[in-house]
């Protein structure tokens, strides 16, 4: 997918995010979050997640958009604060495109059943 000015919007926000690490969190939102450590920005990402879908499910197409936005940012904080650049996630996207959602989901529940298989082979042996 080529890049175009709109999705570029993507890295700068992540390098704007990632460059709040270690600034001073009582002048950043951001560093606030990094400084709050992985369970706040985790629980801020669901909060955000939960409002974007009742947005969708009341139809509020604008507040929607406004959600997803505040997904977007609280899911990049959560990348940057793990150091998972989006090239990461953006390589995961490209290797499930053209695979059906349904083989996906198979897929990994196979390979959970047979992790779980071998787990309970290991407390056994």
């Amino acid at each position: 997918m080529p890049r175009t000015p709109n999705s570029a919007i993507l890295e700068r926000l992540y390098r704007t995010i990632a460059s709040r690490r270690g600034a001073d969190p009582s002048t950043s939102y951001t560093a606030k979050l990094f400084a709050d450590g992985a369970e706040r920005i985790a629980k801020k990402l669901g909060e955000e997640g939960v409002e974007a879908a009742l947005a969708a499910a009341s139809g509020d197409r604008a507040a929607l958009v406004r959600e997803s936005a505040d997904v977007l940012y609280h899911l990049m904080v959560a990348w940057a604060n793990a150091r998972i650049p989006p090239g990461k996630v953006y390589a995961e996207l490209a290797r499930r495109e053209g695979t059906s959602g349904v083989a996906e989901k198979a897929a990994r529940g196979a390979k959970i059943v047979a992790a779980k298989a071998r787990k309970g082979r290991k407390r056994q042996g």
